[in-house]
């Protein structure tokens, strides 16, 4: 599932601030950006965060902000400017090229400009492991909300499969009169109907009816459908819920094939249909 979570604090004149986001995967693979002068406590804090999130296509950033009070010291060594800026518009006239902006691309030479460097202290970083929690907990509360919604459309999809299998019953009686009209109908045409052995025709047409049952397909897949109802509450079921649908899908196409009748095979797509839907939100968790 998607997932966002985000946590800030502020502490020696600087404004910390951890985001999570992610994407469906099967497995973790997570994507860690962190200011430099932390980098000492990257595993840790990579350790952390695996552990807090387990599966999926994360992204996590630590943002340092600093105020104004204690923004690192930021010096332009301004000899070097003039040196870089002299030997590129020499080099310029000796080229005879025009001269573009000099003065910006000086500024992207080596050592023009140095930033002091900030150390992080053990209170930050202790500081930080809090918020990756927090912002950790702010973040399966979202997937946890998403999963809500998820599950409602399941179940409620799942409910519309159990309302068309029951649709289906009303047609089962009139297909067998359909069959036996049809196949009478072929008989009469191929050897006369005065020549018909009705009792032989009833045994025939009873056996010729009992392969298009479809009483034990509907059961399994009543019984697929109350466990997958049920499975939906227990924690990490993803995987679980996913072979349970793939056995529902393997009745509701039993079912198809038995049909023999329109309006029953309206009723399979109909079926067919929403289990799709089912599989897609599937995906979406495993």
């Amino acid at each position: 599932m998607t997932g966002y979570g985000k946590a800030s604090r502020e502490m020696n004149g600087k404004k910390f601030t951890v985001e999570i986001r992610s994407l469906n995967s099967r497995q973790l693979d997570l994507n860690l950006r962190i200011p430099s002068a932390y980098r000492e406590v990257e595993a840790d804090f990579r350790s952390l965060a695996t552990a807090l999130i387990q599966r999926g296509k994360a992204d996590i950033s630590v943002s340092l902000d600093n105020t104004a009070d204690s923004k690192p010291e930021t010096r332009i060594d301004k000899e070097l400017v003039k040196y870089y800026y002299s030997e590129l518009r020499q080099l310029s006239t000796e080229l005879n090229e025009k001269e573009n902006d000099l003065l910006a691309l000086v500024f992207r030479m080596p050592e023009v400009v140095t930033t002091s460097s900030v150390s992080a202290s053990e209170d930050e970083v202790l500081m930080l492991k809090e918020l990756v929690n927090e912002a950790a907990g702010s973040f399966d509360d979202f997937r946890k909300t998403e999963g809500a919604t998820l599950k409602k459309d399941m179940l409620s999809r799942v409910q519309l499969i159990m309302n068309y299998l029951n649709e289906i019953e009303p047609f089962e009686n009139e297909r067998t009169d359909n069959v036996r009209a049809r196949l009478m109908k072929a008989i009469e045409e191929h050897v006369g109907k005065e020549k018909i052995d009705h009792d032989r025709f009833e045994q025939e047409l009873i056996f010729y009816i009992e392969k298009l049952d479809i009483t034990e397909e509907k059961t399994r897949l009543k019984t697929h459908c109350d466990y997958f109802s049920k499975t939906s509450d227990e924690d990490g079921s993803g995987r679980k819920l996913g072979f349970i649908s793939q056995e529902m899908g393997r009745e509701i196409n039993t079912i198809g094939s038995k049909a023999n009748h329109a309006e029953m095979q309206k009723k399979v797509v109909q079926m067919k249909d929403e289990l799709e839907k089912i599989k897609e939100q599937l995906n979406n968790i495993l």
